[in-house]
This record gives C-alpha cells, structure tokens and sequence, in this order.
C-alpha cells in the first residue's frame, strides 16, 4: 500500500527574505514611468513663479510703460504710493489669464476624446506621454526669449506662447491619460495598486519641491537661471522617457488598427475619427446600476467647483500685492 502524501502539511521552512541588491533589482525593473513624471512637475512648479513674474513686470515696464521707480516698487511691493498703475497692471494681466486658461483647457479637452480613443486602438501610450513634456519644454525655451527681447515683445505675446505650446501638445491632460494607462498595461494585478500609488506620490511630492525652491532660485539665479534649469530637466525627462520607456505588448489592441493608413492623410482621418468621440461620450453618460452615471456628473461637477476657483487666474496677484507675500515667502507658502 502506497503511503499517503500529504500536500498541506506544514513546513517549518520560512521563505528567505531578499537581500539588498535583489531589492535594488527588483526596484530597478519596476521604475518606468515615475521618473518622468516628477522631471514634468518639479520644472512646471520651479517656473511658475518666475513665469507669473515675469508677465507681472513686463505688464508694467513695456505694455504700461510707467518707467523703473513704479514697477520696482510694484514688483518689490515697496510702498502702497502707486495703486492707481498697481490697479491697471492686475487687470491688465487678470484679463489675459482669463483666455490663457480658456486656451490650456478647451485645445487639450477636445484632443483626448481623439488621442484616447487612438492610445487604446495602437497601444501607444509614449507618445501621450512625451508629447505634453515638449510641450513645456518649448514654453520655457519662448520664455528665455521673452525675457531676453524684454523690451521687444509684450506681455500678450509672452502669455500666448505660454499657454499655445502646452494646449496644443496635450497638456497635463494627455500626460496624465497616458502614464496611468501605461502603468496599467505594463504592471500586473499584485503590483498596479502599488505603481499607481507611487506614480500619484512622484506627482504629489514634486509639487512641494518645486514650489520651495522656486522663490529661491528665481532671487539668486533670475529668469533666465529658472528656466535653463527647468528647460534641463524637461529635456531629461525626454531622453529617459524616449529611451527607457518602451509601449506595451497588450492584446487589448483593436481590430481596426490594421486599417490604419501610413501616410498622413489616413493617419488623420483614423485619428480624428468623430465614431471615436461618440464612443467616448456614450460610455461617459452610460446608465449604471447604483446611480453610477448622477454620482459621476456630481463627481466631475465638484472637481470643477474646488479647483476651478484655485487655477491660479488671480491668485499670484492677490497674494502678491494684496497680502504683500512674494518671492522667497511666497514659495515657501505655497510648499
């Protein structure tokens, strides 16, 4: 008579724990995306306030013309003896950052309903990625002009070009789209909740970092140190994503991406393909067991409440001239 396995049995054998290059290791091959993402917050927040004062102080001396002694002192916050051309200078810039953010929303909004909706089709999710970086890679590079032909160019010419280049490359929107559907193709199920959590914290941290040493820079370093440095760190992020990043093999590609032509005019017409945007918008509004489809609309509805308010239209000047916070503080506040 055979003797009897006995397949549950307890073993008193504890698993061996790894060492610190097998953690290394298996840390190494799990860093894809996070990298890029925090080269694409930290420069975005050590910019913004070297960008909001820089259209702060070209409003001033070029479009305003009120000479050196105003604008110093506006600018140093030094006195309250000008508030007539302090007045001008806000709503001069309140007004043209109310069709800036027009501009960086409404241009990415209706090319994720076609760049999604191609992303899935192909699978490609690097160029979702990548394309938003060159984006504020090209924004910081028309600032180092702007500042350079100072006197030259106006306060709307630098505003446009700070939100065209980031509006037509997709925004924070596209880049956003495209690492979390990355991570989700290219990570298993015990390791996605993990991947997204540390890409969520790569986005979160580099927000506080940037801000706290953009007052600092921008006092020792000027604009053009501010957004050297950020260009460096954009253009990083470009190299590391271009040639670490690899689109995932998913099986989850359609059907129809065989169809797609090569040459420019079929790539267009596949891409902005309105049988796309229906599908998209068919599933945003489709009914759901639990009211799924009224607690998402209240969803989206409160987002829009609670940061819509805070999309830096007048905070810069309200915190700059009204409270007096600026520069080295001012960062310091916002970290």
């Amino acid at each position: 008579m055979a003797t009897e396995e006995h397949p549950l049995k307890p073993t008193t054998e504890k698993p061996k724990k790894p060492n610190w290059k097998q953690k290394i290791i298996e840390i190494k091959q799990n860093i894809t995306v996070e990298p890029v993402l925090a080269c694409y917050v930290v420069p975005s927040v050590l910019s913004r306030l070297a960008t909001q004062n820089l259209n702060l102080d070209k409003a001033c001396r070029v479009n305003k013309n009120y000479g050196d002694k105003v604008c110093d002192a506006l600018i140093a916050r030094q006195g309250n003896q000008y508030l007539e051309e302090e007045l001008a200078v806000q709503e001069l810039i309140a007004g043209m950052e109310s069709w800036k953010n027009v501009l960086l929303t409404a241009i990415p909004s209706f090319l994720i309903l076609f760049l999604g909706a191609w992303s899935d089709r192909t699978g490609k999710r690097k160029v979702c990625i990548l394309l938003p970086i060159i984006g504020e890679l090209l924004m910081c590079l028309s600032n180092i002009v702007n500042a350079y032909y100072f006197y030259e160019l106006p306060v709307q010419v630098t505003m446009f070009f700070e939100a065209f280049f980031p509006a037509i490359t997709g925004g924070w929107i596209s880049m956003y789209m495209g690492a979390f559907s990355y991570i989700s193709d290219a990570s298993d199920e015990e390791s996605r909740t993990f991947r997204v959590g540390v890409a969520n914290l790569c986005l979160t941290a580099g927000t506080p970092i940037g801000s706290v040493l953009s007052g600092v820079l921008l006092k020792h370093v000027g604009y053009y140190g501010v957004f050297t440095l950020s260009c460096l760190l954009y253009l990083f992020s470009i190299i590391y994503g271009f040639f670490y990043i690899q689109d995932p093999k998913t099986a989850a590609i359609k059907n129809d991406t065989k169809d797609e032509s090569s040459d420019l005019r079929g790539f267009l017409k596949s891409f902005f393909d309105i049988k796309h945007v229906r599908e998209t918008l068919t599933v945003a509004f489709k009914k759901g067991p639990n009211h799924r489809r009224t607690k998402s609309i209240l969803v989206l509805a409160s987002i829009s409440f609670i940061y819509g308010s805070a999309y830096d239209t007048t905070y810069f000047m309200s915190v700059n001239c009204d409270i007096n916070m600026k520069g080295v503080r001012l960062s310091l506040y916002q970290s």
